[in-house]
Parts: C-alpha cells; sequence; structure tokens
C-alpha cells in the first residue's frame, strides 16, 4: 500500500507541473512567505481535471474522485516536500499545517456521479463527490467559522507542548465542535490539550437551502405533466471563496461531497460545496412546421401572423375568437421575459367580471414557460427573513413567488384581496424591480442592522373582479367617457402595471363558451378544435421560447412614432392640479410593447407596425383609466371585429392603416413644436 501511495505522489507531481498548478502553488506560497506571518494552517486550492489525471494515471483519478479526502492527504505530503525543497515558506515547519481542498472542474456524465434527494437510495455516508443542481430557496448569512486551530499539550515537559504537532483542520461535513473542543488528549502522555487561540484560522460560512429544479412544475397552476415525484430541500454549505457566490432564486450546477450533519436529536443531509456553477437555460433553435407554415402565409402584413396567434392560441381553455386581445397581451407578456438586468417587463392586470374563464387563461399561460409560478396566497410574495434553522442563530432570507419565478411570469391573483401593505409593497417592486429585506442586528446575533436587497426579475400578471369591486366602494358618478371605475385598486398601483385590460365579452356568440366549457367538464383531454392538435402545447411553449430569446432593435421609424405618441399624449392627458396623468414609465412600457410584437412577429427590427400595435393597446390601456384622449380610438381596437377568413383579415388590415393616418394627424396637432392650450380638451 506505501508503494502505491508514493506512486500516486510521483504522479500527483506531474500532473501539478504539467496542468501549471505547481506555478500557481509556488505564486501562493509567495503569498504567505512575504507576510513572513506564522500561521497554524496554510490553505491552498488545487485544480483537478479528472478526465487529464485518468488519463495520466487511472488509479489516481480513481482516488480522487470516490476518496477526495486521502486523496487532499497525497497532494499535502507533495505540496509539503516541494516547500520544504523550495524553501517556499519559511514559517512552515509540519506537514499537519498544510491544508489542501481539492476543486474538480467536472464529474464524469454517468447517473453514479449524480446526487438528488427527489431519487432514492440517497447515499449521503460514501464521502465522495457528487454533481448536483437545484435552485437556491433560502441562504443564510455569511458566518465565521474555524477552518484551523492550533493545540498543544499542558504538561511543560512533554515534548509537544510547543510547535505545530497538534493541528485541528475543518473536513466535509464536520460540526464546529469536530474541530475545535477542550476533551482531546496528548497521544504521547495523554495529557489534556490545549487550543493556542492566537493561531486560530476563521474562515467565511454561508448555509444555503436548495430544492430540485422539478419544484418549477409543482407551483405551477395548471400542467400536463401526470408525473408523481418527492420534493425535499437539501442544505449545501458555501465556504471562504465561494461565500455570496449564489443568488438566491438562481439555478445552480454543483460539485460537493454529501455529509450528514447532527443538529441535537435531528440529522439533516448536506453537501460541502467545491464548486458553484449557474446554470442559464437555452431556447431551442427551432419553432414548429406549422408556425413557419403560417408565418410564411401571413408574409404579406407585418400583423397578420400575430393576429392569428391570439386568435387560436389557448384553445385548450377558451374557444378559438375569444378573448383576442387578453391572448395577445399574454403571449407578448411571455416573449418579453428574461434574466438580464434592466430588462423591458411588462405586467398586466386585468379587470374581469368572469373571474373562473380568465383564471384558468392564466394558469394555462404560465404552463408555458420553465418558470411560470402561481402564487399560493398562504405565502409570501416577496423574500422574507427567519432564524436559520441549522441553530446558528444567524438570519436566513427565503425566496418567494415573485423570486423563483426569475426570468419568468409571476401570476398574484385576485389583486384585490390583498391589504394596503401588500400592495404598496407591490408598487415599490413594479416601480424599481427590487425588494431590500431588512435584518435586526439584536435579533439575529449581529452587531449591526443589515439591509439586503433582491433583484424582481419576473412579468406580474393579476386580476380585479369588478363585481368585487362594485360590492366593496361606492362607485363614483364623475366619470370620463371610456373610464372605469378601479377605485378598490390605488391610482399609482395602476400606473405602474404595464397594461390595464378589459376583459372584452365574447365576440363569438356566448353560448360558444358555455358550450366549451360545459364540453371540458365532461371530457377534460378532449380536442374541441382542429387548431389544438396542430398547434399543441408544447408547440407554442417551443415557439415562445425562441421568439423570447430574439434580440430586436428600434427602427428609428418607430421610435419617432413611439415619441411622438407619447409627448402628444403626456400634452392632452393632463389636469390644472397634477399635470400630467401620464406616468413616465409609459414610454418603457411602449418600448417593451413594441418590442415584444416584434418578437412574436419572429423579426429583429421594431417597424411602424410594430409600435401602432404597442400605441393601440396602452391608448385603451390609458383609456380605462383616465377616459378619452383626442385620439379617439374605438373600444376594441386592436381587434374590431371577428377574424373568420382571409377578407376578415384583409379588412383589419385595412383598419389598421386607417389608425395608422389617424395617428399621426393626432401627432401632427398635439406633437412636439405645437402650442395647444392645455386645458382646452
Amino acid at each position: 500500500m506505501h508503494h502505491e501511495i508514493q506512486k500516486m505522489r510521483e504522479i500527483a507531481l506531474v500532473y501539478l507541473d504539467r496542468s501549471g498548478g505547481l506555478q500557481k502553488f509556488v505564486h501562493d506560497c509567495k503569498k504567505y512567505n512575504d507576510s513572513k506571518q506564522s500561521y497554524a494552517v496554510y490553505r491552498f486550492i488545487i485544480s483537478i481535471n479528472p478526465s487529464d489525471i485518468a488519463e495520466l494515471d487511472a488509479t489516481l483519478g480513481n482516488y480522487i474522485l470516490h476518496n477526495p479526502i486521502q486523496a487532499a492527504q497525497i497532494f499535502q505530503s507533495v505540496c509539503f516536500v516541494a516547500v520544504k525543497t523550495l524553501s517556499l515558506i519559511e514559517q512552515l515547519q509540519t506537514e499537519a499545517q498544510i491544508s489542501v481542498l481539492l476543486k474538480p472542474t467536472h464529474l464524469p456524465p454517468l447517473p453514479s456521479y449524480v446526487l438528488s434527494l427527489s431519487a432514492f437510495p440517497f447515499n449521503h455516508t460514501s464521502q465522495r463527490f457528487y454533481m448536483s443542481e437545484g435552485i437556491a430557496i433560502a441562504m443564510g448569512t455569511v458566518t465565521k467559522y474555524t477552518q484551523g486551530a492550533r493545540f498543544l499539550c499542558t504538561e511543560e515537559t512533554c515534548p509537544f507542548s510547543e510547535g505545530f504537532r497538534y493541528i485541528r483542520v475543518h473536513l466535509p461535513g464536520a460540526t464546529e465542535s469536530a474541530t475545535v473542543r477542550n476533551d482531546f488528549v496528548c497521544s504521547l502522555c495523554s495529557s489534556p490539550l490545549q487550543e493556542d487561540m492566537k493561531f486560530r484560522v476563521l474562515g467565511d460560512k454561508q448555509i444555503v437551502e436548495m430544492i430540485d429544479a422539478k419544484v418549477l412544475n409543482a407551483l405551477k397552476g395548471y400542467s400536463n405533466d401526470k408525473s408523481h415525484f418527492r420534493i425535499q430541500t437539501f442544505t449545501v454549505f458555501l465556504r471562504d471563496e465561494l461565500a455570496n457566490k449564489m443568488k438566491i432564486g438562481n439555478h445552480y450546477k454543483i460539485i460537493g461531497i454529501p455529509a450528514c450533519v447532527q443538529n441535537g436529536l435531528q440529522a439533516t443531509a448536506c453537501i460541502e460545496v467545491n464548486s458553484v456553477q449557474l446554470c442559464k437555460p437555452n431556447g431551442p433553435s427551432f419553432v414548429s412546421d406549422n408556425f413557419k407554415y403560417l408565418l410564411s402565409l401571413t408574409s404579406s402584413s407585418c400583423w397578420r401572423f400575430t393576429a392569428i396567434l391570439a386568435n387560436i392560441f389557448a384553445s385548450q381553455v377558451v374557444p378559438p375568437g375569444t378573448y383576442n386581445t387578453l391572448k395577445l397581451a399574454i403571449l407578448l407578456s411571455l416573449v418579453q421575459t428574461c434574466e438580464k438586468e434592466n430588462a423591458d417587463y411588462l405586467d398586466l392586470l386585468i379587470v374581469t367580471s368572469d373571474t373562473l374563464v380568465i383564471d384558468r387563461l392564466l394558469n394555462y399561460s404560465i404552463c408555458l414557460l420553465p418558470r411560470g409560478i402561481r402564487h399560493p396566497p398562504s405565502s409570501e410574495i416577496f423574500p422574507s427573513v427567519s432564524k436559520d434553522k441549522h441553530g446558528t442563530g444567524s438570519a436566513s432570507i427565503h425566496a418567494c413567488s415573485a423570486v423563483l419565478a426569475k426570468g419568468g411570469i409571476c401570476y398574484i391573483g385576485d389583486l384585490s384581496s390583498y391589504k394596503k401593505d401588500k400592495l404598496e409593497l407591490l408598487q415599490s417592486v413594479l416601480e424599481s424591480r427590487t425588494t431590500t429585506v431588512f435584518i435586526p442586528g439584536k435579533k439575529y446575533g449581529e452587531e449591526a442592522d443589515q439591509q439586503v436587497t433582491i433583484s424582481v426579475q419576473t412579468n406580474f400578471w393579476s386580476f380585479v373582479d369588478v363585481d368585487s369591486s362594485s360590492k366593496k366602494h361606492i362607485q363614483k358618478d364623475n366619470f370620463l367617457i371610456g373610464q372605469m371605475d378601479v377605485s378598490l385598486i390605488p391610482p399609482n398601483l395602476l400606473d405602474v402595471f404595464g397594461l390595464l385590460i378589459y376583459r372584452e365579452f365574447p365576440s363569438c356568440r356566448p353560448s360558444s363558451l358555455v358550450h366549451h366549457i360545459l364540453k371540458k367538464a365532461i371530457n377534460p383531454e378532449a380536442m374541441l378544435y382542429k387548431v389544438s392538435q396542430q398547434f399543441r402545447m408544447q408547440d407554442y411553449e417551443e415557439f415562445i421560447l425562441f421568439a423570447k430569446n430574439l434580440h430586436v432593435e428600434l427602427s428609428s421609424e418607430a421610435e419617432n412614432l413611439i415619441q411622438g405618441y407619447y409627448l402628444a399624449s403626456r400634452r392632452v392627458r393632463r389636469d390644472s392640479i397634477h399635470g400630467s396623468t401620464l406616468s413616465a414609465s409609459a414610454l418603457k412600457i411602449l418600448i417593451s410593447l413594441s418590442k415584444a410584437h416584434t418578437k412574436l412577429s419572429l423579426r429583429k427590427k421594431v417597424l411602424e407596425e410594430d409600435a401602432l400595435i404597442a400605441i393601440l393597446l396602452l391608448e385603451s390601456s390609458l383609456t380605462l383609466k383616465h377616459g378619452k384622449s383626442p385620439l379617439c380610438i374605438a373600444p376594441n381596437p386592436v381587434f374590431p371585429f371577428d377574424l373568420s377568413d382571409e377578407n376578415s383579415l384583409q379588412q383589419r388590415d385595412s383598419y389598421l392603416m386607417q389608425c395608422h393616418h389617424q395617428l399621426l394627424k393626432f401627432i401632427g396637432a398635439y406633437g412636439p413644436g405645437i402650442h395647444t392650450n392645455a386645458n382646452e380638451e
């Protein structure tokens, strides 16, 4: 056995030399040596490529993968010999003072190296490297732990009463009491050992709760997936350079060593992490042939493809041709989702009395995204803080619906069911796209209070039940033409929602909706329409994932049209007390809507046609909030009549061209350079 160990040491030295690890080790030693300070433990990180080292020597490669703690001792011996031979650290006295952390770049892509708490058996006793992935749903604050400590024999005549014979170093899965406690005895004279506090080495530690990404399927309001699975959180420890490497709500792939940590009578399965890698979802590089064929058929108009998409969308939930404006807004919001900072968000607020149908439609729609979350009323929308359950007494921040929906949709249900403080918090988040968690220092054992700011990168969907609104509030009498009573919702909150949509009455006969609901109640799996077979839910999922990843740019013509409408609207929508009733966020919403329509059309350049749809949708929303303007659009401007055949599509194109001409006249009359009396209108 000694011969094999010696051979592996030689191979380890060769690998360090060839991989550049030896050069890095020498550089790290120079830092320690230059400090002229004596440490109990000298810590070194060695990057290991399992493929390269297995080619060099299969025995050592296997040893590193399956006995990483023992393998670290081999590299520890090599490093100690290198330090002494090359005189790299003058202060170093014993091999025990060197602590080596092996960091594999990857693991073999085999099932035996994948660890999942949703699968059995969970072998937490084999202390070898595993790969796992999941979403960070709770994060503790960074605290200190003992990285290493020096102990001395209390018997003064004992040779081990000085020097660096007894060095305790943290091992994966070890608790603080395993590294530092007062019942150690000298191996030479059996006298008690006492820690030399001057040489204690502290490191950073952060506890993170992760959960299998399958949990996202469980948090959707509706799913075709009938499989059953077990979901449980697992604890990961991030130490030293890995502390704060994770962000709450993100999806990560980790490599680490599983362990079982005892906390009183409870045992917790955990993973000591060696490396962290952010998982970024890659959208499909294709759309289905049926969508391609539909795009080619409608290539003569920039409006027809998206009109037909909205017309046939969600035919499993509502009949084709119903709720077209709402379905178009849903599709626009779906393609305007991403995890980038300062993204173009598109939030929807629907005013309706058909809460059951709207709820089903929104539930169906969020399932088209990997991160579509239906917020359960019993939990919090935004992150909250509580005491860490592992007995440290520190604070732990918990991700809630809005953070778990990162890069997707957070559907928060009926807005009128929330109290005033929740609505104010929602307004603040919609304005800044961040939320702040306050951590009182006294409560969580810290010297000072902390404030942690968390970005919220998601679109919010909600609805308001007009019947509920009319019961709870006395309606006003002084409505402007086209204005709705939404007094249940604070005006400032209405302004920060991208679109306010009134659920239009089904343009086809109401009996078709009733007929659809009854048939689906009898046979939920039934395909009632041919388009449901031609354009399946999976096809829409692939289409949206492809469209949302398109990078689009504004053309100068579209930009001029948007700016002209925005400035003209600010002039005509104003009162003598508050000034302009058009919020500053309206320009961002217009740009977001225009880009979304371009993506939905599978183009990369925002045209005037896209800007026109955006303007009509926003103008319709503003009319519901503040009443009609001199632009004077129709009640349902984007879908003024049924789309039943080629002629109806042609008729809609002609109508939209008239709207474009009317918009240009409006901009010419009230846009920049035109001086009008603000009180004339």
